[in-house]
Parts: structure tokens; sequence; C-alpha cells
């Protein structure tokens, strides 16, 4: 495996303003063949979906490349693929069709680890049938959400349960593969938040043993919209609210009104760039995204080690991304300083490390950090040595200011 991070660097417009980006986890920046991919479907025919025109030919061929893409990014099904207009919208709408089979007295388990797209929507979701809501607690000492915190929460009426796949707040990545089965031991669907892990890992939803899988093509160099994983089988059993004349055809009976095909090329293409992150990778396009996928995960493991280092040596730091298994992601806070000064004043120097909760609500809460949360480091296929260096500097000059007074 090899990783050229200077030609990958060269990809990105954005890096020309000179910033060091820390807030990938938030969305990353994107590169030349996305933007031009995006650029190309509007500068082309374009028209609804159907065979007979250059425009809807068009449109047709951008949707199916797009299932394509994402089928292969995931390992999943094409005709399993739905499109959606945010990660957040998707869960929302699945919540809502899946509820109609719930009864009073049925539960739904969610964890205190997760974004909150994976929790209130389920949670309105089951007040709205009468089921019951169980909450699946994480280690806040350790970071850690086990299968046996899942478990606990398991019973014989449990219909559902949600949980993220990688923690977007501190990086925890629990073993969804042992959660599943256990799930799925107890009769339960399993809907998996992807979003912050799918920009990390390889994914393979069927190890993974997700029955849905939900993930946001802008955090992994994409444009801004939602993508939902499901076997078409199940998708199948389920009917969503729709208008009377759309398709009742799995997966388009989910998505409502025209699809924004731009993006749709865009999200191809943002796949087509992952899987060229190993130059020397060979065969489909799943086997170069694995590959490449492998290059990202030790260029980011090697730069989380060196920051890691740094911020040892950080005092007065308090580090709460300290799970075992977790994504190139570090949550800080800093004793007696709030980090929004800290976010300020990196900005100032050119390092965007943004200060927050980032929806991650219930999860800062636990840790003792309220609605406020800590400053969040987080890595991208175009993050640099030279980036992180100018971090841990930026950080050690800010700590060696004074606190303001009062």
């Amino acid at each position: 495996m090899t990783y050229d991070i200077t030609a990958i660097r060269a990809q990105f417009p954005a890096l020309k303003a000179g910033s060091a980006h820390f807030d990938g986890p938030g969305g990353t920046q994107t590169p030349l063949p996305v933007i031009e991919a995006i650029s190309d479907a509007l500068a082309n025919p374009l028209a609804n979906r159907g065979h007979l025109t250059a425009g809807e030919r068009n449109a047709e061929a951008l949707v199916q490349s797009a299932r394509q893409a994402m089928a292969d990014l995931l390992g999943a099904d094409p005709a399993g693929i739905v499109f959606g207009r945010s990660a957040t919208a998707l869960i929302y709408d699945f919540s809502r069709t899946l509820a109609k089979t719930w009864s009073p007295g049925d539960e739904v388990v969610v964890s205190r680890l997760d974004h909150d797209s994976n929790i209130r929507p389920w949670v309105q979701a089951a007040e709205a049938a009468g089921a019951t809501v169980r909450w699946a607690d994480f280690d806040p000492a350790t970071g850690e959400l086990t299968p046996d915190d899942i478990s606990a929460q398991l019973g014989d009426r449990t219909r559902l349960v949600a949980v993220t796949a990688a923690s977007n707040l501190i990086g925890t990545r629990p073993d969804i593969p042992e959660i599943s089965r256990r799930v799925h031991a107890a009769g339960a669907l399993l809907h998996v938040d992807g979003v912050h892990y799918a920009a990390h890992a390889h994914v393979d939803i069927r190890r993974l043993g997700a029955d849905f899988f939900v993930c946001s093509p802008y955090k992994f160099l994409g444009p801004h919209l939602g993508v939902l994983a499901a076997g078409p089988g199940l998708l199948e059993t389920l009917t969503p609210d729709k208008l009377l004349p759309s398709t009742n055809a799995v997966p388009e009976r989910f998505e409502f009104g025209t699809l924004p095909y731009e993006f749709l090329a865009g999200t191809r293409a943002a796949v087509d760039f992952l899987a060229t992150l190993d130059p020397g990778a060979e065969g489909s396009r799943r086997e170069r995204l694995a590959s490449s996928f492998a290059a990202l995960e030790e260029h980011e493991a090697t730069l989380r080690g060196r920051i890691d280092e740094g911020l040892a040596a950080l005092d007065p730091l308090t580090i709460h991304s300290r799970a075992v298994d977790r994504t190139p992601t570090v949550l800080l806070t800093i004793d007696g300083r709030d980090t929004t000064d800290a976010y300020r004043y990196l900005a100032g120097r050119g390092v965007d490390a943004p200060s927050g909760s980032f929806y991650a609500v219930e999860a800062s809460r636990r840790l003792g950090l309220g609605d406020t949360g800590g400053l969040r480091i987080g890595l991208a296929p175009y993050t640099s040595t030279e980036d992180v260096d100018r971090l841990l500097e930026a950080l050690s000059d800010f700590l060696r200011t004074p606190a303001p007074r009062g």
C-alpha cells in the first residue's frame, strides 16, 4: 500500500486557502473530480428519469451509477440504496414508517453515545406509537459502549435497536457485529448510524449485520445528501407515506420528489476518488476501495499517534476520546478555559478545529460536559503531518496565553 499525501492534497482546491482542517467530522473538503462531476451533470441535458430523450437518459444513468457506487462502498445491494436530503431526514422518514408496525408495550433501544439524529427520531416515533424507549449507556471513564450494555436493554418486546458504528463526538467504535448478533437473537432490527464510521473505515454492512445503515457523502469528500442501505427484501415489507402517483418500486418508493442528479454524480465521483487513495490498488472498485481504506487507516493511525503524543505533553488538557477502538477523532477540554476561546484562537492561526457537542448532546452530558462539549480534532484523507504540527504548536501557544479575567 502507498499513500501519496502530496498528490492527494493537490486535488483539493480549498486547501489553497492555507487552513489546516481538523473539522472533517462536520464535513470534508471537496476534491476536483467531485466538483467536476457535479458541474458536468449540470452542463449536460437533464430531465425527469426516462429512456427517450437525452436528458431522461442522463438522469437515469446518474441515479443508477450512484446506486452502484454506494453499493460498492458499503458492500450493499444497489437495489437497497435509498437517497435522501440528509441522514437525519432519512432516519426521520424510516422511523415514522417503522413505527406504523409498533404497538403499545413494544420497546425501542437507543444509545447515549449517539448523534441525536439516531436518537430523537426513534424516541419521537416510539412516543407516537405508545412504545417504550430504553436507553443503553456508555462508560464515560473509558468511552466504551459494549454489547453487554445493549444486551441489558433487550427484551421480548424489543422491536428495534439504534446505535452508532462510530461516535462523532469521541470516536468510539462499538462492536457492531456482536451487537447485531444479540439484537437479532432477540428478534429485533438493527439500525446503524454510519455517518462518522464510513469516513474512516471500509464498510461491509453484511459483516456488521446492520439491517439499516445510514451515511452522508459530504463526510467522505462528496456532496450534501444522505444515503440509507438496506436489503431490498426488507424494504419491500415497509410502506412509507408517499404521493399517490409516485412509484411503489423499491428503493424509489422511499425517495420523495426529484432526486438531486448533480449530487448523485458527485457522490459517484467521491466513491471513485476514495478508490484511488492507494494508487497501486487493482481489481474491482470494491476491491480498490478495500485497499485504499487500508492505506487511509494506516495514514490516519500514524497522524493520530502523533496527535496523541503531542497532546499528552500539554497541560492542562483532559482527553475524552479513550476507547480502545476509535476513529482518529479527539475530544478535549481545557481545565479552567473555555474551548470556544481555543477554537477562536486556533482559527486565527489558520487551524480549523471547532468546539461544541456537535449534536451528540446525550454523549456530551454523559461525559459531564453539559451541552457545551469540547474542542474536537478530526482527521480526513488530506490531513498532513504539517497540519498536525501546526495544530499542536497553535494549541500549545494558546495554553500559554493568559486566561481572560472575570
